[in-house]
């Protein structure tokens, strides 16, 4: 697919500023969204259909659009509706990226890719570890990535899942897997497009202003 080569060993920029934040608003993410690509971002993640829209409209790479949703009844976030599908790939997502945990769901996964391909569009799962990665492989998802590794547990990891990066890659699987979760720095970065990662997706490193202030505001409180 031509969209997956242009992010080959590539940086993907995810512009999710701090929910309710001073960055949370459609002019400022697509500001985020520019000065990414500026920076040299391949291609960018991006939440709601009309942050899609407004960035597709003046930005000429691979989006990832996903939906975030509060739902009952299920642990399910990032884009677990059917609509959802729909409304991303209207608003010109290149990419659906969607939760495809073994958790409880509103609609299962095989469904989700089926819209998603329906819609001319690259499915892309959302994991949080290698056996969902593989069975969201085999139920026919495009991409398979490590964003909701250590998401779905009460305990965080601080590091990248670059076990689970390196696993999946090394089992030469035709589907590849992209970097995404706690990855803060370059070297970090590097690190998993060494393991295998077809590309790198960062997010709070790059535009969360708020959290990556507070780093170095603790950081000095601490060290007094």
């Amino acid at each position: 697919m031509d969209i997956l080569k242009k992010i080959k060993s590539k940086l993907i920029v995810s512009c999710q500023p701090v929910v309710g934040g001073p960055l949370d608003n459609e002019s400022s993410i697509l500001s985020i969204a520019e000065a990414s690509i500026e920076g040299g971002a391949a291609g960018l993640r991006i939440n709601d259909k009309k942050n899609v829209y407004n960035v597709k409209k003046k930005i000429s790479v691979p989006i990832i659009g996903i939906k975030k949703r509060t739902i009952k009844n299920s642990s399910v976030i990032i884009t677990p509706l059917e609509e959802d599908i729909k409304s991303l790939a209207d608003s010109g997502a290149d990419i659906i990226a969607f939760d495809a945990t073994f958790r409880k769901r509103p609609v299962e996964i095989a469904r989700l890719i089926d819209l998603i391909h329906n819609k001319n569009c690259i499915a892309m799962a959302d994991c949080s570890n290698i056996h969902e990665a593989l069975n969201a492989s085999k139920l026919g998802a495009d991409i398979v990535a490590s964003t909701l590794s250590g998401y779905t547990t009460k305990t965080t990891p601080k590091n990248p899942d670059f076990k689970m990066i390196s696993e999946y890659a090394n089992n030469n699987h035709q589907n590849p897997i992209i970097a995404e979760g706690r990855i803060n720095n370059p070297t970090q970065a590097l690190k998993a497009i060494k393991l295998g990662a077809h590309a790198v997706v960062v997010g709070t490193a790059i535009n969360r202003v708020e959290i990556i202030t507070s780093w170095f505001a603790n950081g000095i409180r601490h060290d007094r």
